[in-house]
């Protein structure tokens, strides 16, 4: 057996460790993905100081990319909710449209709110507003709940800033505006069909309607009585899109140094794009909605308080994945794939949909995915690293189960059955899993 056939099986060990220590033993991911890194390291020989520099280099590359915007979109979501923009956009798109135009409404407005806000966030905030509408309708829960969280999840599973894609962004190398942009392509399909659509044809599995008095009495709180203009809401939260794919496109379109491709670099960057989108929530957002600027920052300050958990994880699959490139797996991983004659963007979904399968998570499963699969790019340049984000993505998010968060919250507050909320949720997610698959390789055409 040869040494680069036995990194490879140390590898896979380690990987497998990975995966029984946080689907059986309930490990918290970030210690389970640090301590196979480290058993990785040990076992292809790197020695204590080589481990340890390998997982260090790891950990610090990704998130020197990563934390920066996840950060800053987590204080973003914070002002856009304590304001009242969200329910400022969420009323604007349901208000008292009648009945029928709930699912695709609710949908709409649930991906925009999304796009700042991690999946908990605006999940919580947002279930209170699914409530009010069955009542106001006397719709059963799940039909205003199901298009909800199909929009949120759409744009927690493939939109940057959130943590999978982002951290995708990261490891592919791929520009920020571009995977946002085609990515909202991918968007598009995915909450019409995961939504509406879906929620029609599940509703015969939907039971018996919850009690709407017994559900959860807030969400995300809103900290002033009045709520700023729609416009402005609306303008905070698109923003950094907005801005990321002009940049995107303007950099592609004008010549380097000139002073056109300097500002369109400009827009181009995320951070940038999000800092510029917080000023403006602040200052905007804060007047609008008559809090003092200390009050603002007190409700931004709130946003961070979940950020330190995905970043931990964030690192540590990145610290993985360099202990993968140090062991020389990487090279073997490449030429090993290249005889499976498997196109590396259906690679990288079979890859990340088996992981969150085993691990639930869908950061965990991405960033361990792309460390695998990275080399794989940089070995095809024709590969578009943006496609391959989303791919990686889309596998992410696929059968999401009782060993998932998002499975739990979306049970407990629809007060389902666990049968009822495989039937709804789980089934949500692998459609949703599967379209981003789909959209990827219809793109792939083009790009």
């Amino acid at each position: 057996m040869s040494a680069n056939e036995l990194h490879l099986i140390f590898a896979a060990v380690a990987i497998v460790l990975v995966v029984v220590a946080i689907a059986k033993f309930k490990m918290n991911p970030f210690l389970a993905l640090l301590l196979g890194a480290v058993l990785l390291g040990f076992a292809s020989g790197l020695g204590v100081g080589g481990t340890v520099d390998a997982f260090e280099s790891g950990f610090g590359d990704t998130l020197s990319d990563t934390a920066p915007v996840i950060g800053l979109g987590s204080l973003l979501g914070a002002i856009i909710t304590g304001t009242g923009g969200a329910n400022r956009i969420a009323d604007a798109f349901v208000g008292n449209r009648p009945a029928k135009w709930i699912p695709i409404s609710i949908a709409v407005a649930a991906l925009i709110i999304g796009l700042p806000n991690i999946f908990d966030v605006s999940f919580v905030m947002l279930v209170p507003l699914a409530y009010a509408l069955a009542r106001r309708t006397g719709s059963h829960l799940l039909f205003v709940g199901m298009p909800l969280a199909a929009g949120i999840y759409t744009a927690h599973g493939l939109l940057p800033p959130h943590p999978s894609p982002t951290a995708a962004v990261s490891a592919y190398h791929a520009s920020f505006g571009l995977t946002l942009a085609l990515g909202l392509i991918v968007a598009v399909p995915t909450i019409l069909i995961c939504g509406p659509l879906l929620t029609k044809v599940a509703s015969r599995w939907f039971g018996p309607a919850p009690d709407l008095n017994a559900g959860p009495a807030a969400g995300a709180e809103q900290k002033s009585d009045r709520q700023p203009p729609l416009w402005l809401s609306l303008g905070v939260v698109l923003l950094p899109p907005v801005l990321l794919v002009i940049g995107a496109l303007g950099v592609d379109n004008t010549a380097d140094g000139s002073f056109a491709h300097t500002v369109f670099s400009f827009c181009d960057d995320p951070v940038v794009a999000l800092v510029l989108s917080v000023v403006v929530a602040l200052i905007g957002l804060g007047k609008a909605s008559g809090m003092s600027i200390g009050a603002v920052q007190g409700v931004a300050g709130s946003g961070l308080k979940t950020v330190g958990p995905v970043l931990l994880i964030v690192g540590a699959g990145g610290g993985l994945a360099e202990m993968l490139s140090k062991t020389g797996v990487s090279d073997v991983i490449v030429d090993f794939a290249q005889g499976w004659h498997i196109p590396a963007l259906v690679l990288a979904w079979v890859i990340a949909a088996l992981l969150r399968i085993c691990l639930g998570s869908a950061t965990v499963a991405t960033v361990t995915a792309a460390g695998i699969v990275a080399p794989l790019a940089m070995a095809n340049p024709s590969i578009s690293p943006e496609l391959l984000v989303l791919a990686t993505a889309s596998g992410s998010v696929m059968l999401s189960h009782v060993n998932d968060s998002g499975f739990w919250l979306f049970k407990e507050y629809f007060q389902l059955s666990v049968k009822q909320t495989f039937r709804t949720w789980s089934l949500m997610l692998s459609l949703q899993s599967v379209i981003g698959l789909a959209g990827v390789l219809v793109l792939s055409i083009f790009v």
